[in-house]
């Protein structure tokens, strides 16, 4: 058994969660300035959390649902995330982004992973949001969050594998057993061991590495 742990936004997504919030928000280009400066390692991404959570307070239980509720994971990845779980693997959901919005978006194509590690943004007594964010992945970083799980479920660190695009992925993809960028950015493709820019080609890879049985 590996543990196969993904980024969500980015990487198994192609919807940014603090973007669609945002854009609801009225503060969409507010967002992906702050969003931009982070995944390229120029402000620390709790920092970044923070100041965006900070822009999305006082939106609406409604708003915030309706964003959540068009959260999308990228063609294939439901397909893949269903393979590997058949094939007894233990799959993660390691993300700086929002539980609601990881959950939704795997319900929504009847798929599941074993663990998700997410961050939440707090609503007050009206259902809006209060401005804060909270979660193990604001200060908390995805090497731990990563060597944690598979202690947890038994599996050797030369046994897991990191799928990341951005700076806060670096952590895991250090100390993964093998490290995959998915379209990275460029402070994060020195580090990956392959570059796939679909869910396909990561099916592939996944299959050349004896993670996978030959691809279908």
């Amino acid at each position: 058994m590996s543990l196969i742990a993904f980024d969500f936004d980015g990487t198994l997504s192609d919807s940014e969660m603090t973007v669609l919030l945002a854009e609801r928000a009225g503060v969409a280009d507010e967002v992906a300035e702050i969003t931009e400066r982070a995944m390229n390692d120029e402000l620390s991404y709790a920092e970044s959390l923070y100041q965006r959570a900070a822009l999305l307070e006082g939106l609406s239980a409604a708003d915030v649902a309706d964003a959540f509720d068009a959260v999308r994971i990228r063609p294939g990845a439901a397909r893949l995330i269903e393979r590997l779980r058949e094939e007894g693997h233990h799959v993660a959901v390691l993300t700086g982004g929002f539980e609601h919005g990881v959950e939704a978006a795997l319900a929504r194509e009847g798929v599941a992973v074993d663990t998700i590690v997410a961050n939440r943004l707090p609503t007050g007594p009206d259902g809006a949001l209060t401005g804060e964010a909270e979660g193990p992945l604001i200060e908390g970083t995805k090497d731990d969050a990563l060597a944690d799980l598979a202690a947890e479920v038994g599996v050797p660190m030369t046994e897991t594998v990191a799928v990341g695009d951005g700076a806060n992925d670096l952590p895991m993809l250090e100390v993964a057993g093998l490290a995959v960028g998915f379209v990275p950015k460029s402070a994060v493709r020195p580090v990956c061991d392959s570059v796939v820019a679909s869910m396909y080609r990561l099916g592939k890879v996944l299959a050349a590495h004896g993670v996978l049985a030959a691809d279908e």
